[in-house]
């Protein structure tokens, strides 16, 4: 991290298959802790395809680990898409996770993508996080993130108002496509109990150099580096640009 006194977490595996098993055991592990703490536990889900192989572990090498009874799923982002669309990250859980476990159906927390317009989509998901903390500052105890090759993180794109607004979440106009968003907050996703986020090809090699450097100190990937006190970066060797 910037300023030297904090050494990075960053765990590097040969591929996406190694990178999956262990950062599946690992979110196990910390939703078995909150569960058995907290008689419930929180997972923020992320969306792209890096973490699909992640959510088919979990749905079966550690199915039998996850408190599901007790756990409540959240999204760090979505792409304003109906349920249906390829696009959908809920559409991806679903397909990947959620249908093959027990969890209750009312714990499930997806983004509203139903509202004509996306910000009152963006306050009808704050109010949901709101509600379940109590009003209590959200502090997620797992929390899921991918960094881009532009070095955004969930919908957290360079120059956002997401990168250090007051609210839980915001809706978003991002330089990708379809750019009409919904996202959490790059503060609230920092304050995890435990965050994690997945970087996977050789399409990554800058932006995670970049973001571990923070020698672009407004990269999202940079503030998180920066901010999260937990984080831990799980990277496969494309990555990390190691040929063995």
């Amino acid at each position: 991290m910037t300023g030297g006194t904090v050494s990075p977490d960053v765990r590097v595996f040969p591929d996406l298959e190694a990178l999956s098993d262990a950062a599946a055991a690992w979110v196990a592990d910390g939703l078995e802790e909150s569960a058995a703490a907290h008689g419930r536990a929180s997972f923020v889900l992320s969306g792209g395809s890096t973490p699909t192989l992640l959510y088919e572990r979990l749905a079966t090498r550690f199915k039998d680990r996850v408190p599901w009874r007790q756990l409540h799923v959240f999204w760090s982002d979505e792409r304003y898409v109906p349920y249906s669309d390829r696009l959908s990250n809920y559409r991806m859980a679903k397909e990947t996770i959620l249908n093959q476990v027990p969890i209750p159906p009312h714990q499930v927390h997806p983004m509203p993508t139903h509202f004509a317009a996306p910000l009152e989509a963006a306050r009808e998901y704050e109010s949901v996080v709101t509600e379940f903390f109590a009003g209590r500052p959200p502090i997620f105890d797992v929390t899921l993130l991918g960094l881009g090759a532009d070095g955004h993180t969930a919908s957290v794109f360079a120059d956002s108002p997401a990168l250090a607004s007051a609210h839980v979440a915001l809706a978003v106009t991002a330089p990708a496509d379809p750019p009409s968003r919904l996202t959490l907050t790059l503060p609230v996703l920092v304050r995890g109990r435990r965050v994690g986020v997945l970087v996977s090809g050789a399409s990554k090699v800058v932006a995670l150099a970049a973001s571990l450097s923070g020698r672009d100190p407004n990269l999202p990937g940079a503030v998180l580096a920066r901010t999260a006190s937990t984080l831990v970066w799980w990277v496969d060797r494309d990555a990390c640009g190691r040929d063995n």
